[in-house]
């Protein structure tokens, strides 16, 4: 149906369209619940007569519209009150009107600025690409019939508060001195920004675009974003300069890579932490690395500091993923305060409100951390209020994991192909009860003491199930070799050496390992804890037709069982012979 759609410079036939122009314009104002400033018919009819308007059109059905101002003397000119009719959106027809728009703008106003005002992620990114950058309201036109023109919108007591200097529009602004200059976007190094829409990483996208830089910003998912987040995340980065956002899902790859070599491993750093943020950073940064590749960056951005692991698991993965391309680190290298880079970003036109919040918190698949606040006192542990997931479940819950060949393939026997579900499945039934936390305290890579607070009820669930199957299913020797293996894949996941060839060759273990790790494991959740009750497995080695420990033997005798104790006491004997002053001390 796109292709029997015709935009083109509005004409008196199109006149006639007016009236459903308008309205089309406020229904979708009413929609969105943002402002869009009012125009009289008579003021749109004068622009479709003077050919400064641009409308598509299905036949003879009005499709979309947009048309063009000149302000302070044809300096500026603005594209405003672009619209496409619900049932044909999605359909590319906004970025064809834009585009003619901006197309006629330069015809009839050459050398003037263009520029214009918007709330949509989906206009901003149009406008990128057509040479726009977002920019402060002090860089468009000062003419006051322009922002009278702001008075019917529903946002307009925000605009004056802040003295017409920002709203909730983003101001945008396309300068044709910029590439006369040789500035244009084709000439500007590119960069990719690992952006996650916190403080540093906002304003490093702002920064290097103010600096020169063609910024692309890339979301990495490793299982710790929802999709309103993400949409929240494309359009700040558009706010904020970027001329491409990304979100680069590797929560598949990030299971198939790492999670379930854990999961055969037990790995559990100290002990305690199933080492979330450290294996997703490495992850994380492969992504990262591969994007800047793939479209020929020059640098890569960061937003980690000088005094964390993460630098250096970043740092590591792109010298070795991404090797010659430049890494960007402004906090670090500048020693950047929270409050210059919020400042920063609200001079610059993007209202930062990154409060300093008690707490920071890493989401991802594989568990949630928890630094600051009382994590900073050696002395105490962090209270109920510190956690995001609160205990809202009573009483006591059973649950039956799966697994086949040492992967979790069911859930209360529901079958799972995507194991990635499986574990999300496993979390929104033993979240509730505030399992799984804790607190870790190690040895960073850079070589202090560190200290963080935990939440990972899927994780610390499924280790559990999975090591007390392994002890049915595994040999003692089995056991004890996989335990020093888990136990140095782990170490190596924290230091950052992901990409050692050792990795591999522990990884061919681990995974022999498991082909006879198969059953279901019962458990029984309680608030703040569980226990394992059961296995029923194929593979049980605890069901012998040699015997049953501590009832009766099958597979040999009473004599038997003698000559092999005093075979094996025979070291104790011969030593204590030689030495008999020494047993008389035992």
């Amino acid at each position: 149906m796109s292709d029997n759609i015709i935009v083109e410079v509005a004409s008196e036939k199109h006149v006639a369209y007016v009236d459903e122009i308008l309205h089309t314009i406020e229904e979708a104002a009413k929609v969105r619940g943002t402002g869009i400033a009012k125009r009289d018919p008579a003021y749109v009819t004068k622009k479709i007569r003077e050919g400064k308007a641009i409308i598509a059109m299905d036949g003879d059905k009005f499709v979309g519209f947009c048309y063009i101002e000149s302000w302070e003397h044809e300096k500026f000119v603005a594209n405003s009150g672009l619209i496409v009719k619900s049932e044909y959106r999605g359909m590319g027809i906004a970025k064809r009107i834009k585009k003619a728009a901006f197309e006629l703008s330069q015809k009839k106003f050459p050398g003037a600025k263009i520029f214009g005002l918007t709330t949509g992620a989906a206009v901003m990114k149009i406008n990128t690409e057509l040479g726009y950058h977002p920019v402060t309201f002090t860089d468009l036109t000062t003419d006051p019939i322009f922002w009278k023109g702001c008075e019917s919108c529903v946002n307009y007591d925000i605009l004056c508060r802040n003295n017409y200097t920002r709203c909730l529009c983003t101001g945008m602004l396309f300068d044709p001195s910029w590439q006369a200059l040789g500035t244009s976007q084709s000439k500007k190094k590119k960069v990719v920004v690992a952006y996650s829409g916190g403080l540093d990483t906002s304003f490093n996208v702002m920064y290097l675009t103010k600096h020169g830089y063609e910024v692309y910003a890339a979301c990495v998912n490793t299982g710790g974003f929802s999709a309103e987040q993400l949409k929240t995340n494309e359009e700040n980065a558009y706010k904020l300069g970027a001329v491409k956002y990304v979100t680069l899902d590797v929560q598949q790859e990030y299971y198939d890579k790492s999670i379930r070599f854990m999961v055969y491993g037990n790995v559990l750093r100290g002990g305690t932490y199933p080492i979330s943020v450290s294996s997703e950073r490495i992850f994380q940064a492969m992504a990262i690395a591969r994007y800047a590749k793939e479209i020929g960056a020059d640098a890569i951005a960061h937003g980690s500091t000088g005094a964390g692991n993460d630098q250096v698991r970043f740092d590591m993965t792109f010298l070795v993923a991404a090797p010659g391309v430049e890494i960007i680190t402004l906090t670090r290298d500048m020693a950047l305060s929270r409050e210059f880079e919020t400042e920063y970003l609200n001079r610059h036109g993007f209202p930062a409100d990154f409060k300093k919040l008690k707490y920071s918190y890493n989401v991802g698949l594989w568990g949630t951390s928890i630094c600051g606040g009382e994590i900073l006192d050696s002395k105490q542990g962090l209270p109920e209020s510190a956690y995001l997931k609160q205990v809202k479940k009573e009483g006591t819950e059973t649950i039956s994991l799966q697994f086949t060949k040492g992967e979790l393939t069911g859930v209360n026997g529901e079958t799972f192909d995507d194991k990635v579900k499986a574990i999300q499945k496993v979390e929104s039934l033993a979240a509730p009860y505030g399992i799984g936390r804790d607190m870790h305290v190690g040895d960073t890579i850079i070589g202090i003491k560190g200290r963080v607070g935990f939440e990972a009820a899927a994780p610390m669930l499924i280790i559990a199930a999975h090591k007390f199957l392994e002890k049915f299913t595994l040999s003692k020797w089995q056991q004890y070799w996989k335990d020093q293996v888990g136990n140095w894949y782990g170490m190596f996941l924290h230091e950052s050496q992901y990409m050692e060839p050792v990795m591999r060759d522990i990884e061919a273990m681990l995974e022999s390992s498991q082909r006879n790790v198969n059953g279901t494991v019962t458990m029984l959740m309680r608030p703040y804890g569980f226990e394992t009750v059961g296995v029923d497995s194929p593979d049980d080695l605890v069901k012998s037709k040699l015997g049953e420990y501590g009832e009766m033997q099958k597979g040999w005798t009473a004599d038997d069982a003698k000559g092999f104790i005093k075979v094996s006491s025979t070291p104790l004997r011969v030593y204590y012979a030689a030495h008999p002053e020494e047993a008389g001390k035992i």
